[in-house]
């Protein structure tokens, strides 16, 4: 494995032993990036198995739309969860994973053998050639309409994940969490309008049993967790009953360049 990324222009960008390249230079706040402790917690609630059908349904609505030796854009990838998933699903494609925290990039970076990594911050241009991805991918994750829209190729699509306001209802007065944002679907469309036009939408809901420690780890793992004492996260989770039936409710949405 090559230990840098280097440019024409004679930048030069270390990759970490883990296998993702660093390329954010100082200055760029990453106050909102998945801490360890996140990382750590999506990784257990991921690993046991409770979005596996979501990260079927998206790779079973992406592989069609990636041609044979296509490439898929996870742009806020986490861990890589998703985009592996979409890289089973479509076999000779390859994958990069863009996210600002270095912790889930550790884990991004070795998600699977046809994938790379790289620290990015999705508000700024991307570091990705104009009209060289088939997929793009935006799971809970930031949308940046017109830099999406020019590295996708003229006949690309862009799969966005969002939830719904059902999404761990029965979760969110015990343990605290935000709620969904009632405008969220709203403030996608000003994001992608221009940019991009909608295809078609495919609802996704499923209920899952939930331990006490899945319940802490569904806090822990999200935004909320930026707002919440992980101590008292712990003592509401074990208050809880075991197992718990939860909602799980997202949308699967389609777009194509406008």
């Amino acid at each position: 494995r090559a230990a840098a990324l280097g440019c024409p222009r004679g930048h030069s960008f270390d990759i970490a032993r883990q296998g993702y390249a660093g390329l954010l230079a100082g200055g760029v706040s990453t106050a909102s990036a998945d801490t360890a402790a996140m990382v750590r917690a999506r990784a257990a609630f991921l690993g046991a198995g409770h979005y596996a059908g979501l990260a079927d349904a998206l790779a079973a609505l992406a592989a069609p739309l990636c041609p044979p030796g296509g490439t898929v854009l996870d742009a806020g990838a986490g861990t890589g969860y998703y985009l592996s998933a979409v890289l089973d699903a479509a076999p000779g494609a390859s994958g990069l994973a863009l996210d600002t925290s270095k912790h889930a990039l550790r884990r991004a970076g070795r998600a699977h053998p046809r994938a790379g990594a790289a620290r990015w911050d999705l508000r700024r241009p991307l570091p990705v050639r104009t009209g060289s991805i088939d997929v793009l991918l935006n799971v809970f994750a930031p949308r940046n309409g017109g830099e999406f829209r020019r590295v996708l190729r003229p006949g690309g699509a862009l799969l966005v994940v969002t939830p719904t306001p059902r999404h761990l209802a029965e979760l969110r007065p015990s343990m605290g969490l935000l709620s969904v944002d009632a405008a969220k679907e709203d403030r996608l469309r000003r994001a992608l309008d221009g940019h991009f036009r909608l295809e078609r939408t495919t609802p996704y809901d499923a209920t899952v049993e939930l331990t006490a420690e899945d319940a802490e780890n569904a806090a822990s793992m999200g935004p909320s967790a930026h707002h919440l004492d992980p101590d008292e996260v712990r003592r509401r989770a074990a208050r809880l009953p075991s197992p718990l039936t939860v909602t799980t409710s997202f949308r699967l949405s389609v777009y194509r360049p406008a």
